[in-house]
């Protein structure tokens, strides 16, 4: 007979009986504590763990009780022969992969975030006390299935007079996320849907419809966007696209490539368009380009759009222009879902686009992500004359091929042994073919979140980086 160890807590919310009560029971059905193993006397075991007589004896009374051991007179207490128990090893701790430690950069050119030093704080703080203020009971209710009523309107004004797309508010379905959205898409469309996506495209899109099992075909683009031929020989009920600005190349969708795209969808009634515009607010020269929905007259392009890029991601509120057709089978096959977004949320977003505090955020935005791209084109124009700038005068993100013997990784590991963060292209492609190893290679160089006066200093670690090695 060996003693029994363990350490029991009296401050736990669980009586030291029943946590010596649940050890000796797990030590049984593991097989640790075999049949006829003699137990510690109620005397040696309190001694052993410092606690009373009476918690050790309420506690071999239950596992008496119901069956585990038995008392033998003038003997002790005995672990019973239990039929079906399976010694079993201890299972270890799950294993995961080991994370890479977090790498700390000086200068990071991210395509993801926003300038953080401009974001309206004292604005957002003001409106988001007035709606608490306002004693208002909506903000304890489940709330609209697709989203608070006065936030569909106020974007719904918003997108009338800044993107061309008329619609109605009850056109429109809030959500957590432009992943969310498609997750409603796919359960709103039949399951044997085939959806076009542009290659290269946004790359969240393939991992979705692949872990929803969903039928994807990836379509090549050229320089007006995704290319019609191809689209056709898909077989695609709907093809996904970002016009305003194509992510990664940042070209943009020509008037003509537009039409032939509508043509498609209005050929067939399945078909649908799902135009992504996911900064189409952001362009330098000229008014922003109005989006693909303005000429959709047969209902055919389902709209989508987010406040990531205009206000800050951790704001997870997107928004979806259905056809009217489709909102009407939303609400027969999907309107027990109820919106992600919390009301209070809305209700401070609809109160700061309806006060034309949006308004004047995205004008001021507009100025220093102008100014941003400025300054990153004229830096690399001076310090990186081998290299090429690719991509239309808009977005938050630039296209750079660099000539100069090294692969698209060499390019990307010497700048971040230099301390500085760039993205390959070659990431965004979906098939098997994905880098032609021939071309020159192509880097994507975020603007939005670096600050202006770094970005001298940034472009020159990629010239060291590059250039002088």
């Amino acid at each position: 007979m060996s003693i029994i160890t363990l350490e029991l807590h009296s401050n736990s919310a669980k009586p030291l009986y029943q946590q010596l009560y649940e050890h000796i029971k797990s030590e049984i059905l593991l097989g640790k504590l075999p049949t006829n193993y003699k137990l510690p006397s109620i005397r040696q075991l309190s001694s052993h763990l410092e606690c009373s007589r009476n918690t050790v004896k309420t506690a071999y009374q239950q596992l008496d009780a119901e069956g585990y051991i038995e008392a033998r007179p003038r003997s002790g207490y005995y672990v019973c022969k239990i039929e079906g128990i399976v010694t079993i090893e201890k299972e270890s701790s799950l294993s995961y992969k080991k994370e890479e430690k977090h790498q700390v950069y000086r200068y990071d050119f991210t395509y993801h975030g926003v300038d953080q030093e401009s974001f309206p704080f004292s604005t957002w703080r003001k409106i988001t006390k007035d709606v608490i203020n306002e004693y208002d009971t909506e903000l304890l209710q489940p709330g609209h299935p697709a989203g608070c009523p006065e936030l569909r309107t106020s974007i719904a004004d918003y997108l009338r007079t800044s993107r061309g797309v008329d619609c109605r508010p009850d056109q429109i379905i809030i959500s957590s996320g432009t992943e969310y959205l498609l997750q409603i898409l796919i359960q709103l469309f039949s399951e044997n849907y085939v959806y076009a996506i542009e290659n290269p495209g946004y790359e969240k899109i393939n991992l979705i419809f692949r872990s929803n099992r969903v039928k994807y075909k990836a379509v090549p683009l050229d320089a007006s966007g995704m290319q019609i031929k191809p689209l056709l020989e898909s077989n695609a009920n709907a093809a996904i696209v970002t016009p305003s600005h194509q992510f990664p190349s940042g070209t943009i969708m020509p008037a003509d490539r537009r039409i032939q795209l509508i043509n498609w969808a209005n050929a067939e009634k399945s078909r649908y368009i799902i135009e992504d515009d996911y900064d189409g607010e952001f362009r330098y020269h000229g008014r922003p380009i109005p989006s693909l929905h303005s000429l959709d007259k047969g209902g055919k392009v389902i709209y989508i759009g987010a406040f990531s890029k205009s206000l800050a991601p951790t704001i997870r509120i997107s928004y979806m222009v259905l056809p009217k057709r489709l909102m009407k089978l939303y609400f027969d096959k999907l309107s027990f879902y109820v919106c992600p977004v919390p009301v209070f949320e809305q209700k401070v977003l609809s109160r700061f686009i309806r006060d034309g505090y949006f308004e004047r955020h995205l004008n001021r935005m507009r100025k220093i992500y102008r100014e941003k791209r400025s300054n990153l084109v004229s830096c690399i124009n001076k310090l990186l004359p081998a290299a090429k700038i690719k991509g239309a005068n808009a977005g938050l993100h630039l296209i750079l091929e660099v000539d100069n013997g090294m692969s698209e990784d060499e390019l990307i590991e010497s700048a971040k042994n230099m301390g500085t963060r760039v993205f390959g292209y070659s990431q965004y492609y979906f098939s098997e073919d994905k880098a032609n190893k021939d071309k020159v290679p192509r880097l994507l160089l975020g603007f939005s979140s670096i600050r202006n006066e770094d970005i001298p200093k940034a472009v020159e670690t990629l010239r060291k980086a590059w250039f002088i090695y």
